[in-house]
């Protein structure tokens, strides 16, 4: 009786142990199917815990997907094996998604933990795959046979993507090879990580504290009060301004204060340069090193080479030519910009060398003296919510599309709102998320992402979850979140991306919305900026948050006049960020001197200013050492070629031309990565894109040698 109740005893253990499995798995929403609106992420049920057993779950099932391939008996085919591999691992990018999208938009030091902790296992997983030598076999057969196949454009571009990526990520490699291009992707993914978390922490941990009310002197009152706002967040007295976006530029562009000015703007220019455990300097060296060899094991002379043979630039020779054209034309306007800002300064009274925390300073008061241009006069105009509404209304204008909030959706911060996207035919076509003010879990900056992207497969329509983050101006006690002109365009751009991932309408997941060429994505969100300057477009939303008066004709003129400000100087700032890229990962050997002097003569042939001893950019540069646009940030001036180019042609036709937007809609926005951009472009434009507008449009042509 006892060996009997003992047994039983086990076998009750036994089944509440399986149960108590089977209830975790179930209570684990990453992964259950969702029964949310949309099937959007359910953000209030996914916490912490949940990340990591999902994901090592669904690593395990995809592995397992995979293996189905490898190991079918059949004969490769289309279907069994480039078709079977685009749509394997789909939960699991489902949750791997959530969790790098809130480690940049709402991040802890758990969430931090938990994405060091799965990358080196995506990595690894990723490696699985395309070193394969079975598999890559199967996907070869087939190549081989595509003259054969008769497919159709979609499955003829997914065919030649996929041999390409197994090429690519090492899969003709062998032995030790082999391993060595695994362990350094896996590397990779590390220092990619740890650079961005330093770059946060160093954001976050500087703050400028004022208690003295006369070193607010020249801050404009929302300013002034924001400021306190943030203090007071702090439970601290007095008014605090930090490294994030609007309180650093407001500083900067304002404050009479010169001794502040240069405390913050060091601050700024030095994240990552300090020597404590946030220092990026050998991140960097390593991960420049690691992509050169990489390339290297993969046959080529360094990374920029290896990237630009997917890019509709095609090779550094070309970058570097286009980056020059550029350089040269932007020069002496940059170089007459800086003597028309140092001359006024000392026409009032500016006594000392300018210096770089005097730029936006000075440069601010010129433009208002020269243009009649006070950018606080045009907040007034820009309250956050017309701000969207006038937006949205843009799109519908153009595209016919509708946005309706719906708060049933749910959203992972409080400052988040959703919408619900339809088409001028009344159909669902994707959920779009807002966020905009900054906080310390969010990395500054803007930028689009999506938590769903769009497919096509068997019939079903899979639309997108599109998500828009930024750091605007927040709400005060008094005033409401008013926009600089600036924050104006940034939201047109980003919204550009959003439209190239709502309007989707490809087959794969893999080609869809932004999944095109680097040099190519930055079209649909640079065109967007054009309208920000259109008195048309802006008397749709631009009226004044407490009278309800239009923004005045004059003050848009100004505007417009204002816009090309300084224009030589901008050009020669952005194409310094190009130049350092491309120094950076043009290396044929490893790099094993100091990171400064390195960017240093990168940065010599744009700078307007001699060196500053303790800044770095490198150390800070998030678009290329934690972001995607290694060897590729010249893909912003890449594209304001094709944006200026684009907009000609509504300049002509009419700025809310149907017409022209459907055109632009189907051929640019709908297709993604479906045809090489330069093909998809002239189907829009009917040629190729010229150099001329976006010279004309910047003041720049004169300068442009024969």
């Amino acid at each position: 009786m006892k060996k009997l109740l003992i047994v039983g005893m086990m076998i009750l253990t036994d089944i509440i142990t399986i149960n108590m499995k089977n209830e975790n798995k179930i209570s684990n929403p990453l992964l259950t199917e969702w029964k949310t609106v949309h099937q959007t992420p359910p953000f209030n049920e996914v916490k912490h815990e949940h990340f990591v057993p999902a994901i090592d779950q669904l690593l395990a099932e995809a592995k397992t997907e995979v293996d189905g391939v490898i190991n079918n008996s059949e004969a490769p085919t289309f279907n069994n094996t480039i078709r079977a591999l685009e749509v394997s691992g789909k939960k699991l990018s489902r949750a791997t998604t959530i969790l790098f999208n809130l480690n940049s938009a709402e991040t802890d030091d758990t969430i931090q933990s938990i994405a060091r902790e799965v990358s080196p296992k995506l990595s690894a997983y990723r490696n699985y795959v395309s070193l394969d030598e079975k598999l890559f076999q199967r996907v070869k057969a087939v190549y081989s046979q595509k003259g054969q196949l008769k497919l159709n454009p979609e499955d003829l571009k997914l065919l030649d993507d996929s041999y390409k990526g197994f090429v690519r990520s090492g899969a003709n490699l062998e032995g030790a090879a082999k391993a060595r291009f695994a362990e350094i992707n896996t590397e990779l993914s590390k220092l990619s990580l740890k650079f961005g978390e330093n770059v946060l922490a160093e954001t976050n941990s500087y703050q400028l504290m004022v208690t003295d009310k006369k070193d607010l002197s020249g801050l404009p009152e929302g300013e002034i009060e924001a400021a306190a706002q943030l203090a007071k967040g702090k439970k601290r007295d007095g008014w605090m301004f930090n490294l994030q976006g609007p309180s650093y530029n407001a500083f900067m562009r304002f404050a009479d204060n010169r001794k502040l000015r240069e405390e913050i703007y060091k601050a700024y220019s030095s994240k990552g340069y300090h020597q404590n455990s946030n220092n990026n300097e050998e991140i960097v060296k390593e991960i420049v090193n690691l992509r050169l060899e990489r390339a290297k094991l993969l046959g080529y002379p360094n990374h920029a080479a290896f990237v630009l043979e997917e890019r509709m630039a095609e090779s550094t020779a070309k970058v570097n030519a286009f980056l020059e054209q550029l350089h040269e034309a932007s020069r002496p306007g940059a170089l007459q910009d800086l003597a028309d800002v140092k001359a006024f300064a000392t026409s009032n009274g500016f006594k000392d060398q300018l210096e770089r925390w005097d730029w936006s300073y000075w440069s601010e008061k010129l433009k208002n003296e020269r243009y009649g241009f006070d950018e606080q006069a045009v907040k007034p105009y820009f309250k956050l919510e017309n701000v969207i509404g006038g937006v949205f209304e843009l799109a519908n204008r153009l595209y016919g599309i509708t946005f309706q909030e719906n708060r049933a959706i749910q959203v992972y911060h409080t400052d988040v709102k959703a919408y619900e996207v339809y088409d001028k035919d009344g159909s669902f076509l994707s959920v779009l998320y807002l966020d905009f003010f900054p906080r310390e879990g969010k990395r500054g900056g803007a930028w689009m992402t999506e938590y769903r992207s769009q497919s096509k497969l068997d019939g079903r329509n899979v639309r997108p979850i599109v998500s828009i983050v930024a750091n605007f101006t927040k709400p005060t006690d008094t005033k409401p979140s008013l926009l600089t002109f600036n924050e104006v365009s940034i939201f047109l751009h980003e919204f550009g991306h959003g439209l190239h991932g709502i309007f989707a309408n490809t087959v794969y997941e893999g080609m869809s919305g932004t999944s095109v060429y680097r040099d190519f994505v930055e079209l649909p969100s640079q065109i967007m900026e054009n309208w920000a300057i259109e008195k048309d477009f802006l008397d749709i939303f631009a009226s004044n948050y407490q009278t309800g008066e239009k923004i005045p004709s004059e003050l848009v003129q100004k505007l417009i006049k204002s816009k090309n400000f300084l224009a030589g100087a901008q050009s020669e700032r952005q194409l310094s960020f190009g130049m350092n890229d491309m120094a950076w990962h043009s290396i044929t050997e490893p790099v094993t001197g100091s990171v400064v002097e390195f960017e240093k003569i990168a940065l010599i042939p744009t700078d307007l200013f001699p060196p500053m001893e303790g800044s770095c950019l490198s150390t800070s540069f998030s678009h290329i050492f934690s972001g995607g646009y290694a060897a590729g940030y010249y893909g912003y001036k890449w594209a304001q070629v094709l944006d200026a180019d684009a907009f000609s042609l509504f300049k002509t036709k009419g700025i809310f031309d149907t017409a022209t937007a459907e055109s632009f809609r189907k051929n640019i926005l709908e297709k993604g990565g479906t045809a090489h951009p330069m093909v998809l472009y002239k189907a829009f434009r009917g040629q190729e894109p010229s150099i001329t507008p976006l010279l004309e449009r910047e003041g720049l042509l004169k300068k442009v040698k024969d």
